[in-house]
């Protein structure tokens, strides 16, 4: 389904309680269309799904992002310019030139009418 990189555990088993959750969604925004969202959380919804485990780490989602999450890869930079996490996901059809936002085929797309990278 998705995978982490040992520097993005790392990083989120330094931010998060021994019982948080790391949730990630999809939401409407971006100069693509789509954009990950991810916090930690300290509860899990009763429509959340497991799609990760690995050691302290436990990735959740709702039903509404779970078809985008498939083949997403996150990782961590800690480059100067732009330090933080990155999602690359090869299932994408397109993404703007940050990498922050993504558009993939055969799934509902929202307008993207005067929004940019961050709305």
């Amino acid at each position: 389904m998705l995978s982490i990189s040992d520097k993005a555990q790392d990083i989120l088993c330094k931010h998060k309680s021994n019982n948080d959750f790391v949730r990630i969604t999809v939401k409407s925004g971006g100069c693509a269309g789509m954009t990950y969202d991810a916090n930690i959380v300290t509860d899990k919804g009763t429509d959340d799904k497991i799609v990760y485990r690995n050691g302290e780490i436990t990735v959740i989602t709702d039903d509404a992002s779970l078809p985008y999450l498939h083949g997403l890869e996150i990782d961590y930079s800690n480059d100067l310019i732009s330090a933080g996490f990155r999602f690359n996901n090869r299932s994408n059809e397109s993404s703007c030139g940050c990498g922050g936002s993504f558009s993939v085929t055969g799934f509902p797309q929202a307008s993207n009418e005067g929004m940019s990278c961050g709305s």
